[in-house]
């Protein structure tokens, strides 16, 4: 191995590690707090540190692209669930059951071949404005369809976590186009400087919703809703990619048929995580000192 494909391992094991620990210090935030809402959200110190390793996990891995191709950093980016485990069992006082490490196994290997078979785009594609704010609108719609979805019993978290993943995916699409155009690689030329800015504030708008939608999510435990948002994440950007974009799946029909049974496998590894996680007691508050009369 190379130095520069040893960076890129260390670099996606370090954004692997830190997206753990926020979707951790959520997932604690969240059975803390219940239903609480917005102000109460950010008057926690604890939430800003899951923003500060959430933005920090994103920025190791933009590093690790730089040093390392696309096949080998994505897959190592999915060891967030495989992390996440021990580290939110420690924070309960238990231990990982046989049950989530076989639901993690399961989606991690459906996550990791539907990863492989999708071709990242040619450099320098991106999308135009048009299609830049087509995707916003359908996608806004689709979060709001997958929000009210997973409302239901049974269903606590999901509907959230597809509808996070959905709007990171696409945020991460429309950054493409963003950086296209200000470094002057767009197809057809730069937008102008509105035009830029739109879909920058676009941008800004999915990431905290992907932030907001998974902090719902994690009320729904840690390891089902965690698993979804990674698979529903790089599904998104996957569908950009070949409806707009030109990517195809490697290996035709085949890559097609894989990318199928990919979807399978990691559906029963959620399947098998869901309801599998002790749900998560918040630690009971000391009692107050009795007062005496005076």
């Amino acid at each position: 191995m190379n130095e520069s494909a040893f960076l890129a391992v260390l670099l996606s094991l370090g954004s692997a590690a830190g997206y753990a620990l926020a979707a951790v210090a959520q997932s604690r935030l969240a059975a803390a707090d219940g239903g609480g809402g917005l102000a109460a959200l950010l008057a926690r110190p604890q939430w800003w540190w899951a923003v500060g390793l959430n933005a920090a996990g994103a920025l190791t891995h933009v590093a690790a692209l730089h040093y390392g191709p696309l096949t080998l950093v994505q897959p190592l980016g999915a060891l967030t669930l495989v992390a996440a485990l021990p580290i939110g069992a420690y924070y309960q006082h238990r231990r990982v059951t046989r049950r989530e490490w076989r639901g993690a196994a399961w989606t991690l290997a459906g996550l990791t071949a539907l990863i492989a078979v999708t071709g990242p785009a040619t450099p320098g594609d991106a999308l135009s404005l048009r299609e830049g704010l087509a995707v916003a609108a359908a996608t806004a719609l689709l979060i709001a369809a997958a929000s009210r979805a997973g409302a239901g019993p049974g269903r606590v978290g999901l509907g959230h976590a597809t509808a996070s993943g959905v709007a990171s995916g696409v945020a991460s699409a429309l950054t493409q186009t963003v950086t296209a155009s200000l470094a002057r690689e767009l197809p057809g030329g730069p937008m102008a400087w509105w035009q830029t800015a739109l879909l920058a504030l676009i941008v800004a708008a999915f990431a905290v919703g992907g932030l907001l939608l998974s902090q719902a999510a994690f009320r729904g435990g840690l390891a089902a809703p965690l698993a979804v948002v990674n698979l529903a994440n790089p599904a998104a950007a996957a569908v950009i990619g070949v409806a707009l974009l030109g990517e195809r799946f490697h290996g035709g029909p085949l890559g097609w048929l894989t990318a199928a049974a990919a979807a399978a496998v990691a559906a029963r590894g959620v399947l098998m995580l869901t309801g599998a996680e002790p749900p998560q007691v918040p630690a009971p508050r000391a009692p107050e000192p009795a007062r005496v009369p005076v």
